[in-house]
């Protein structure tokens, strides 16, 4: 094994044990296993639902790379900002929890990247074209 591999794979278990033993010390944690069943019901979503959903929307878009990157692009940007737009508006008293308008934002960046995921589709369409060449009758 190369020596560059020895030293991240050191890093990357010393990083591991560091994690740990932060979890397992933190004054904010009350039950580690909570925790660890949160993370357990992570990967579980992760491997049984996200996985599968990109499998399925790459296998159905195959013959476009691009729109499959975008198509992963938005979905993760989605990810993130669907908790905040569905809790927009539950301040509790409190107008400093939630207080940018969410939806719009979230729709805003969507919005760019299909611009940039138009843009790049049809870049690599007359890019293909360019390198076909004309076509001859």
């Amino acid at each position: 094994m190369s020596p560059l591999r020895w030293i991240t794979g050191s890093a990357g278990v010393a990083l591991l044990g560091y994690g740990v033993f932060g979890l397992l010390n933190d004054p904010q944690i009350a039950d580690p296993l909570d925790v660890l069943l949160w993370s357990a019901g992570a990967v579980v979503i992760h491997d049984g639902v996200w996985v599968p959903l990109v499998l399925l929307v790459g296998v159905l878009v195959l013959r476009s790379p691009v729109l499959r990157a975008g198509l992963a692009v938005a979905a993760a940007i989605s990810v993130i900002a669907v908790p905040a737009v569905l809790r927009s508006g539950a301040d509790h008293g409190n107008p400093s929890v939630l207080p940018l308008p969410y939806l719009r934002n979230w729709l805003l960046l969507l919005a760019a990247v299909a611009v940039v995921t138009t843009a790049a589709a049809g870049w690599n369409a007359a890019r293909r074209a360019r390198l076909k060449g004309p076509e001859r009758p």
